[in-house]
């Protein structure tokens, strides 16, 4: 089976990617990381992509005169492993219109809630304060409006009474960590 290049978008401690990573190295997994990028030179999933042997770039906007040419560097970096798939994994950036035009239909993202409810940040604590019984995370195509891509596959998670707003984001997060290599196998094998 030939796998496919795909590259993932992280941010922090890189859970997901680990995630995505481990089913990559199943043989019948169809894609395999090629590239990490981070916007974020402290992250710690850059150092569990050298781990695995996966070539990373990191810049941080604070170093560009602006959010293009951040995005321009980026798309120059990325070029040449001709991803099939972009998957954003706690990515904390939003995409402009031109990046996301360069990979139509081809970028991913994870989002800790059922959308389209919850968009945005501070999900889990917005689940508390209005008391909902099941909460959840969803993989989603990037499109134009922020967490407003057509839906992938979610998986719900139920909400305790004694939940807080981390032991919330522990479980939501197992999910998360479950669905993204599903989602991303879904989307590959159309």
């Amino acid at each position: 089976m030939t796998k496919q290049p795909i590259g993932v978008f992280i941010s922090g401690r890189g859970t997901n990617l680990q995630s995505i990573i481990n089913a990559s190295k199943n043989e019948n997994f169809p894609c395999e990381v090629k590239i990490v990028f981070s916007d974020n030179h402290s992250a710690k999933g850059i150092d569990l992509a050298k781990e695995n042997g996966i070539d990373t770039f990191s810049l941080e906007i604070k170093d560009f005169i602006n959010k293009g040419e951040f995005e321009e560097q980026i798309l120059k970096l990325i070029k040449p492993y001709d991803l099939r798939l972009i998957c954003l994994a706690g990515y904390m950036k939003i995409l402009s219109s031109e990046f996301i035009e360069h990979y139509p239909n081809k970028i991913l993202n994870i989002h800790p809630s059922l959308l389209p409810k919850y968009k945005g940040l501070n999900t889990h604590k917005r689940v508390l304060e209005n008391n909902d019984d099941i909460t959840g995370c969803t993989v989603h195509y990037v499109n134009h409006e922020l967490d407003g891509g057509e839906i992938i596959v979610q998986k719900n998670v139920k909400v305790d009474a004694t939940d807080s707003v981390t032991t919330l984001a522990d479980k939501v997060l197992k999910q998360e960590n479950m669905i993204y290599p599903e989602a991303i196998k879904m989307v590959l094998r159309k």
